[in-house]
């Protein structure tokens, strides 16, 4: 299976630990070196990454990896990178016309969570979204976390601010190409967000969830997430 990777925004929270935000380097090795490496544990044998801010330099260390790595990687340019990160994932809608993991350029999980996402599969014509529902979880901070409400496995809402919720977003999807249906839908009523899209495809009655247990994510989008997915690299139970 294929993985989506967005990769195209400026990372400014991070700023102050690299300049190009998949390239920041954490225990030595870029962002996106490994969540290209965790998907490939976890059974991705391809991807698409969607490059925007500073896109030559992505794109030729994204080169490099694909070469010494030899996994295939076609590099995407989404001219539109300072929009939400929907636009990043509908710029690759002409490459891809099957089902598709996506993920995000600085979120670090567990290869597991790819494995197992994998393995459960998803309904004809849905998108199936990993979540986690240990919400006292300290790694990821609950007023940056995007929440998600479910019933079952149906996803019923998802947004930064909403108050009733159950579970977090992990960032981690596995989709059919109805998700650019959605995409596509979501902003021409002015959201341009991945979130945007889920709840189209729930008010479609098309969005599922994904319990990922007690696997280990973390989001690496600011400082403090940095030092905690260190903590975590130098214990073991992140790769």
């Amino acid at each position: 299976m294929k993985c989506l990777i967005a990769a195209a925004g400026q990372g400014t929270r991070l700023r102050q630990k690299g300049g190009l935000k998949p390239l920041i380097r954490i225990k030595g090795i870029s962002l996106i070196e490994r969540v290209i490496a965790n998907a490939r544990a976890g059974g991705v044998d391809g991807f698409f990454a969607v490059t925007g801010y500073r896109s030559g330099e992505l794109q030729a260390r994204l080169g490099e990896i694909a070469a010494r790595e030899n996994v295939p990687v076609t590099r995407i340019f989404n001219r539109h990178w300072d929009r939400a990160n929907g636009v990043s994932v509908l710029a690759a809608k002409q490459f891809i016309d099957e089902p598709f993991l996506l993920t995000m350029c600085d979120h670090l999980v567990d290869p597991e969570i790819f494995r197992a996402l994998i393995e459960a599969g998803t309904e004809p014509g849905t998108v199936t979204l990993a979540v986690d529902f240990n919400i006292e979880n300290p790694l990821n901070d609950p007023e940056d976390v995007t929440r998600v409400k479910c019933e079952g496995n149906r996803l019923i809402h998802i947004g930064k601010v909403i108050r009733d919720f159950n579970c977090f977003d992990t960032g981690v999807f596995l989709c059919t190409p109805v998700m650019f249906d959605a995409l596509i839908e979501s902003q021409a009523r002015g959201d341009d967000s991945i979130s945007g899209a889920m709840n189209v495809l729930a008010e479609w009655g098309k969005a599922r969830v994904f319990d990922i247990g007690g696997r280990v994510w973390v989001d690496v989008d600011d400082p403090a997430a940095f030092a905690k997915a260190e903590k975590l690299l130098e214990n073991g139970l992140l790769s």
